[in-house]
C-alpha cells in the first residue's frame, strides 16, 4: 500500500533469507500466544498482566506449556493438572498469527512499513475472534488503533524519505500536492477514515430508519474509521466490498445450514472486514489494478 522499493533481509543485512521467515514464524506464534490472552481476557474486562491459569483449576500454567504451539502439544490438548480439554483456538490462532507474519513480510518486504504491517495484521486477528465469539469489537482496541493510524500517516512521510502512501497519489488526495507531504497524507487518513466510517454509518442509519432494526453496530464503524485513517478511501472501500462480500457468502451458508432458515440471523460483520482488510492491505493495489485494467 506504499511506494517504497521492496527488500529482502538478504540484501539489507547479507543474511540468508530463510531466517527471516524461520524468525518471524517462531515471533508470530510467541504474538500469537499473547493474542490468545487478548482474545480471551479483553472481552470478560480482564487484566492482560496476571501470568496465565488454567481457567477451570485455577492452577498456574508451567512456563514451558505456555510454548506456542508446542506447549499444548506436548500436554495432548489438556491441562497438566486438572486435566480438562484445552481448546485446539489456542494453537490454532499461534499457527495463523506465525503463518501471516511470513505472508506479511513476503508482500511487505524489509521496509519500514513491515512493523507497521505486522502490528496491524495482529490486531485485525485479534478482533476477528473476539467479534466471532462475543459480537464486539472494543474501544479499548479500535479507539487507540485509529490514533495511531494518524500518527503514522504523519510520521512515516517525515521520518523516510520516498516513502508515499497509495491513496495520496490519486484525487482527491492528489489535488493536495503542493501541501507538505505528512499534511497531505494526514488528509489522506481523515478522507480515508470518513469514507470509512462515515458510509458504514449512514448504511447503518438508512437501514435502522427504513426497517427499524440495527444493521450492524458502531463497533464496526469505530474498526473502518481506524481501517480508513492508516489505509486511506481506495483500499477502505476495497475492505468495504471483500468484507461485504465474504460476509454475504458466509450469510447465505449459515441460513441455508439453518432448520428455520431466519434471514435475520446476525453474523458478526467485523470478521469480515478483518479479513477484507488484511487482503487490502498485502494485495488490494493490484487487485484494484487488475479490476481497473479490465475497462
Amino acid at each position: 500500500m506504499q511506494n517504497l522499493l521492496l527488500f529482502s533481509i538478504e540484501s539489507v543485512l547479507n543474511i540468508p533469507e530463510w531466517t527471516a521467515y524461520a524468525f518471524l514464524f517462531v515471533f508470530g506464534a510467541c504474538i500469537g500466544s499473547f493474542l490468545n490472552v487478548v482474545i480471551y481476557r479483553v472481552p470478560n474486562e480482564m487484566s492482560l498482566l496476571p501470568s496465565s491459569k488454567c481457567p477451570n483449576c485455577n492452577n498456574a500454567i508451567k512456563p514451558w506449556h505456555n510454548l506456542p504451539i508446542v506447549g499444548w502439544l506436548m500436554l495432548g490438548g489438556k491441562c497438566a493438572n486438572c486435566k480438562k480439554g484445552i481448546s485446539w483456538q489456542y494453537p490454532a490462532i499461534e499457527l495463523l498469527t506465525a503463518a501471516m507474519f511470513c505472508l506479511v513480510y513476503w508482500q511487505i518486504g524489509f521496509t519500514p512499513y513491515l512493523a507497521v504491517g505486522l502490528a496491524f495484521t495482529a490486531t485485525m486477528i485479534s478482533l476477528i475472534f473476539i467479534d466471532a465469539g462475543h459480537m464486539i469489537l472494543p474501544n479499548v482496541i479500535t479507539y487507540p488503533m485509529f490514533v495511531i493510524s494518524l500518527i503514522i500517516r504523519i510520521v512515516f512521510p517525515i521520518a523516510f524519505a520516498g516513502f508515499v502512501f497509495s491513496d495520496t497519489q490519486y484525487a482527491p488526495i492528489s489535488m493536495l500536492s503542493t501541501w507538505p507531504a505528512w499534511a497531505t497524507s494526514l488528509a489522506g487518513a481523515l478522507f480515508g477514515a470518513l469514507i470509512g466510517g462515515g458510509s458504514l454509518w449512514a448504511v447503518g442509519a438508512i437501514w435502522k430508519a427504513l426497517r427499524g432494526v440495527e444493521a450492524m453496530g458502531l463497533g464496526d464503524v469505530k474498526l473502518l474509521f481506524g481501517i480508513g485513517a492508516l489505509f486511506g478511501w481506495r483500499l477502505t472501500l476495497l475492505t468495504i466490498f471483500i468484507g461485504a462480500l465474504t460476509g454475504a457468502l458466509a450469510g447465505i451458508v449459515v441460513v441455508l445450514r439453518s432448520k428455520d432458515k431466519d434471514m435475520q440471523a446476525q453474523i458478526p460483520f467485523g470478521i469480515f472486514l478483518g479479513i477484507g482488510s488484511i487482503v487490502s492491505m498485502l494485495f488490494g493495489e493490484r487487485i484494484i489494478g487488475w479490476y481497473l485494467s479490465q475497462f
